[in-house]
């Protein structure tokens, strides 16, 4: 633990400006953060697991609110240069702002919002502020995540053809609301995707086989039958459960958050998705049962 001590100290007094430190971090390797959204009456907790080990530096806090370090041990950089160690269990209200700190054991620690949101998103875009910095470096990963991406776009327009459905009467058929329906998940979020519009992210990982949310309810879909994307080499797919309602399912393990991004897109292969309705593909030639 002295050891970690020492290197706490001088990474945290390498960078006494969280702007610098930063910058400087988000070109290393990002380390899986787990974020998870509980939620109660008038309640949010935002509930993030730090590894040992890991130089972190927090988006920026809105409001005042409450913080519990629920495990763990964290060197935390004060605003004059020094430094103080906080230990779990430890409890505390914080003020506006960012901060930054080392990772002396695991770390399990939570933001406690009074809110009667029930979305993640919403949350995240009421109480947190993302920095111009990290919102550039976003950006430039996704416009190059959009070019490797490029494999998943054609084969979707090749599934169309085989289908006979134009891109506009799918994209409609996609935007109707009319039978969609929203369900709770703490592990999944909807956002800006480098395949195609929205997709469905994970925050926290999950294990292959594990169910990932449910797709389809009573005939109707969720944000995961809505926004799941279509990929040549997916990691999920759809299970059609005894009484007609459809499960999105992992098919490998997969990451949730690293660093203070959103894990990985959850994706299907459309083509098994339509077989769950007697529309099979054989050999690229489409069969109607």
């Amino acid at each position: 633990m002295n050891d970690l001590v020492q290197i706490g100290n001088t990474a945290l007094k390498v960078f006494t400006n969280v702007e610098e430190a930063e910058k400087a971090m988000l070109q290393l390797p990002q380390v899986d953060c787990p974020l998870v959204h509980h939620f109660g009456p008038n309640l949010c907790i935002r509930e993030v697991f730090m590894p040992k080990g890991t130089m972190a530096v927090g988006h920026k806090q809105k409001f005042k609110h409450m913080n519990v370090l629920l495990k763990g041990k964290v060197m935390m950089l004060n605003e004059d240069g020094s430094t103080k160690i906080l230990e779990a269990p430890f409890i505390f209200e914080g003020e506006p702002g960012r901060k930054i700190g080392y990772v002396l054991e695991d770390m399990v620690w939570q933001n406690i919002y009074a809110t009667d949101l029930k979305d993640s998103n919403d949350v995240e875009e009421f109480f947190v502020e993302k920095s111009e910095n990290w919102q550039n470096d976003h950006n430039v990963k996704l416009s190059i995540e959009k070019v490797a991406k490029e494999a998943d776009r054609n084969d979707y327009q090749k599934l169309l053809k085989e289908c006979g459905i134009s891109h506009e009467i799918a994209k409609e058929q996609s935007e109707n609301e009319e039978d969609q329906i929203s369900v709770f998940s703490n592990i999944v979020r909807v956002a800006d995707s480098a395949i195609e519009g929205k997709g469905l992210f994970l925050t926290s990982p999950i294990k292959k086989g594990d169910v990932i949310c449910q797709a389809r309810i009573q005939g109707k879909r969720t944000q995961a039958g809505r926004f799941t994307n279509h990929s040549v080499f997916p990691n999920a797919k759809m299970v059609l459960l005894p009484n007609g309602d459809i499960d999105l399912v992992a098919i490998r393990d997969i990451d949730g958050c690293k660093g203070g991004s959103l894990g990985e897109e959850i994706t299907i292969d459309y083509r098994q998705a339509l077989s769950l309705s007697g529309i099979n593909f054989k050999g690229n030639v489409l069969c109607q049962q």
